[in-house]
């Protein structure tokens, strides 16, 4: 195996940085019906003809929910400090509000316990896109009522589990589920309406800050934050027009995240902008919203380039491309990461997804995915950049531990650094899991030397 760029001697890591790797539920669990669990908007948006590009669903996915232990030994093995995963919702409560689910929630006691069995700490997500179909049914995220169900939902989850785990995220990339869901229409739940998607994006962010009290307010004592997908955006070209543009789509999707969450309002371009497609918005709520995080998370995949006239190509700029058509811009993320510090006053910052889909082969037992060891050494250098630029950062994890169900593009697309043969299930650790792992034991002995070091002062 060829060894990836190194990492520059400039790229210091604190003694405290978590080193981590990521999954979600709906795109690893599969037992789609089983023991108990209810339907989630997923389930439902997969037996839309045409939603999903392969025409698959996630009934079976990785199987996880079965080889949940072999795939922690996978994750042993790498050597990394935290897993982030989320929960089910409607596995553990099928209908989004009433009953809860003891063998769903079982389920998710073994993978904390495992975790923690094994040296690993776990980084819990309690939404990651799959709400339970009969809370879309009465309204989704778009009704105010869905705010006060993930409430109780997240209070009876932490109650169980938040004594073992190390940090619980609310919500996964709110804009994905407001735009992608509700405006653009290709995720679940597959609405087309520019008012709608505010008032989801509204609501997603009301909970979260709500859920934080009620969290607090029980005496949870895990650290408590969410995980938003920003990129830097910038103009395609010097002209006004799209910079106008640029500034616009980076007021809808970073400032219109970050402002209410850091600063308690929305901002006020987007908001002119909107017309009347702005959400409805209820005394007190934003004051809900600013409640203090502990944690930020980033997820954090490629840069935005804008053009007034359309849409950008992306081969304009001569960069490689993902198998997503994503441009490769590692140095994107430290851009962005600067600018996080510059414009607001921020928690300690994770980056809590970030790789690549490749066209991997498994060829003699081994897939050699050279642009992904690339691709992640690059962006954990980024990230270097930025703490020796007075950032914050307290954390990073690779998405993903292996290769999955993605999303709409079903799973024609690999992010994995595990390869996972969608016929036998068989899990076989890439080339990129072996260099993350080498990468992992230097850190953890460099680690060891400064505590030694310490020790003797």
């Amino acid at each position: 195996m060829n060894s990836p760029i190194p990492l520059h001697p400039r790229h210091r890591f604190p003694p405290d940085f978590v080193w981590g790797v990521a999954t979600s539920s709906f795109q690893i669990e599969g037992a789609a019906g089983a023991d108990g669990k209810g339907e989630s908007i997923w389930d439902r948006f997969c037996r839309q003809p045409g939603a999903i590009a392969d025409g698959s669903n996630g009934d079976i996915a990785c199987d996880h929910y079965h080889r949940w232990e072999a795939d922690l030994d996978l994750i042993a093995k790498l050597g990394v400090d935290a897993y982030r995963f989320s929960v089910s919702w409607p596995r553990v409560q099928p209908l989004g509000q009433g009953a809860f689910n003891a063998p769903g929630l079982d389920f998710y006691e073994r993978i904390v316990d495992g975790l923690l069995a094994r040296g690993i700490r776990p980084y819990l997500t309690l939404n990651h896109w799959d709400l339970p179909q009969a809370l879309q049914d009465a309204g989704g995220w778009a009704a105010r009522d869905t705010v006060h169900r993930f409430v109780d939902y997240a209070q009876h989850v932490a109650a169980r589990l938040g004594d073992r785990i190390a940090a619980i995220t609310t919500h996964n990339e709110p804009w994905v589920v407001a735009v992608l869901g509700h405006e653009a229409g290709i995720f679940a739940p597959g609405i087309r309406h520019r008012g709608t998607a505010m008032q989801v994006a509204h609501h997603l962010l009301l909970s979260h800050g709500l859920a934080l009290q009620a969290l607090r307010a029980q005496g949870c004592r895990s650290r408590l934050g969410i995980v938003l997908n920003l990129s830097p955006i910038g103009p395609a070209t010097d002209s006004p027009e799209d910079a106008a543009a640029a500034r616009l789509e980076d007021g809808r999707s970073v400032r219109w995240y970050m402002d209410p969450l850091f600063k308690g309002e929305y901002p006020a371009d987007v908001w002119q902008h909107l017309g009347g497609d702005v959400p409805q918005v209820e005394p007190g709520d934003l004051e809900a919203i600013r409640t203090t995080m502990d944690f930020l998370g980033i997820n954090y995949y490629t840069r935005g380039v804008v053009s007034a006239s359309g849409a950008w190509d992306v081969h304009a700029s001569g960069k490689p491309l993902t198998d997503m058509g994503w441009e490769i811009v590692p140095e994107g993320l430290t851009e962005l990461l600067q600018r996080m510090h510059r414009d607001w006053t921020l928690p300690p910052l994770y980056v809590m997804e970030n790789g690549a889909a490749f066209r991997d082969t498994l060829e003699g037992g081994r897939v050699h995915d050279r642009e992904r060891s690339d691709y992640i050494a690059a962006h954990i250098g980024a990230v270097g950049d930025a703490l020796a630029a007075g950032v914050p950062m307290a954390g990073y994890m690779v998405w993903s531990l292996m290769d999955n169900f993605e999303w709409s593009s079903g799973y024609a697309k690999r992010f994995g650094i595990v390869h996972v043969d969608y016929e036998t299930l068989a899990r076989t650790p890439k080339d990129s899991y072996l260099w993350y792992r080498d990468f992992l034991q230097v850190q953890h002995a460099k680690r060891a030397a400064a505590a030694a070091l310490a020790t003797a002062r």
